[in-house]
């Protein structure tokens, strides 16, 4: 199993870091709600179905680039290098202090991801969720969307076109080989996404910390970090594959913005 984490210290809420422990060890590939699966079943019992994800309108996947493809892999490219076809607002340069307002959820598998038609994805291509906003929130919104696609069936194409290229994408795809696809339907997903921090930013490089709720109003944070690559945020992981930064438990939602219906 991939080595799923690093630690980055202890501040605040964070205690001291518990994911090297068996139990909460998740392959890089799997989607994060595994993370409070696998983590909160050891602090906080069974779930019958998801927590902290509100249903809301499934937006309308919009057409695919103009070659079929899009998210800047590598093929056609449109204006300011980004994939053809993908046009976003991109004036909003501040760190978020909450979520869009047009923000909903949209149904990933088992799973629910948040969405926004403002800041992405504006592309749907089967796995491939892309054209995000070159901002902050835009962000965001691609770290949880490829992450969490990497536990379904059609991981591989999201691994080569949303995951930056080198040691690290190869050592992913090594990893998350070794593993079972994620069923895209059946029980929902114990716990879901509440919130999120960026940590820091530039246009070229985000770091963010996802807020994840388990059963018992139980929280749960980790970070990953996206880049700007090919006119799209990318995922970024270190060179033996990791994604997830040291997981740690948290009393409350303090210091996050909220993800709310």
């Amino acid at each position: 199993m991939l080595n799923s984490g690093r630690s980055r210290g202890s501040s605040g809420e964070w205690e001291q870091p518990y994911w090297h422990q068996r139990g909460w060890l998740v392959s890089a590939g799997f989607v994060l709600v595994l993370l409070v699966i696998a983590g909160f079943a050891l602090v906080g019992g069974d779930d019958d179905g998801p927590a902290g994800a509100a249903s809301g309108p499934t937006p309308s996947p919009t057409a695919a680039s103009d070659d079929g493809k899009g998210a800047g892999d590598g093929r056609k490219g449109g204006a300011a290098g980004r994939p053809a076809g993908c046009r976003t607002d991109d004036g909003d340069q501040a760190k978020p202090t909450k979520a869009p307002k047009d923000f909903t959820w949209k149904a990933d598998g088992t799973g629910l991801v948040p969405v926004s038609r403002s800041a992405g994805p504006r592309t749907y291509d089967g796995p491939v969720w892309s054209c995000f906003a070159h901002t902050p929130m835009g962000a965001v919104l691609a770290a949880h969307a490829i992450t969490d696609h990497l536990s379904y069936p059609g991981w591989r194409e999201v691994v080569e076109r949303q995951v930056v290229p080198g040691a690290g994408r190869d050592a992913l795809v090594a990893s998350r080989s070794q593993q079972e696809d994620k069923p895209t339907s059946g029980k929902p997903d114990a716990g879901g996404y509440a919130g999120f921090s960026v940590l820091s930013y530039d246009k070229k490089a985000v770091t963010l910390m996802f807020l994840l709720r388990g059963p018992n109003t139980s929280y749960a944070t980790t970070s990953v970090t996206v880049k700007w690559h090919g006119g799209d945020w990318k995922l970024a992981p270190d060179p033996d594959g990791t994604i997830y930064a040291g997981m740690a438990k948290v009393t409350g939602t303090d210091g996050f913005v909220a993800w709310e219906a």
